[in-house]
């Protein structure tokens, strides 16, 4: 299917504020640094707010592996984790897309898509929708920080229409 798409996402770069609303952008930029081990460590501290104590929950800290996705792509459904908040870590400088919805019921029509600059992570909060790992270019690994426990952490709800994320608008994403 090539040319344009009726429901193409429009690509955001990955900002803090526009992120705001899904949860937290991580990254070394505006962190609080301090000095640690005698001044031969910097610690950036409290990047993200990790959420995972709802019903008796803990922390997980995982690797996920990525296979690359092509543009375009169809988003056909989104999911969410109503126990606890999910943060994504990449371990390469590779960018990657993020797609996202408020909590709460899904509302297609407040679907937003980001590209990270590479080493940025993000924490979506609990509850927020969000399309599963979207790797780029090549096989990409993600530390991942969420909730494990009893309880149902993971509800997945088809779109009434697939959304496309189109080489057009990534490339307008990175001028």
């Amino acid at each position: 299917m090539n040319g344009v798409r009726t429901n193409s996402l429009t690509i955001e770069p990955l900002m803090r504020a526009a992120f705001a609303p899904f949860g937290d952008v991580i990254e070394l930029e505006s962190a609080r640094q301090i000095p640690i081990n005698s001044g031969t460590t910097m610690r950036y501290h409290d990047l993200a707010r990790v959420d995972v104590g709802d019903g008796g929950g803990r922390p997980l800290v995982n690797v996920f592996r990525g296979q690359p996705r092509t543009l375009p792509f169809e988003v056909t459904m989104l999911e969410r984790h109503p126990l606890g908040s999910q943060a994504f870590l990449p371990m390469t400088d590779r960018p990657y897309l993020v797609v996202v919805a408020p909590a709460g019921p899904l509302a297609p029509d407040a679907v937003r898509a980001f590209v990270t600059r590479g080493w940025q992570g993000v924490n979506y909060a609990k509850g927020v929708w969000h399309h599963p790992l979207i790797a780029l270019d090549a096989i990409s690994d993600f530390i991942v920080i969420d909730r494990g426990g009893e309880g149902a952490n993971c509800d997945e709800q088809v779109l009434p229409e697939s959304l496309w994320l189109t080489q057009e608008a990534m490339a307008a994403a990175q001028r």
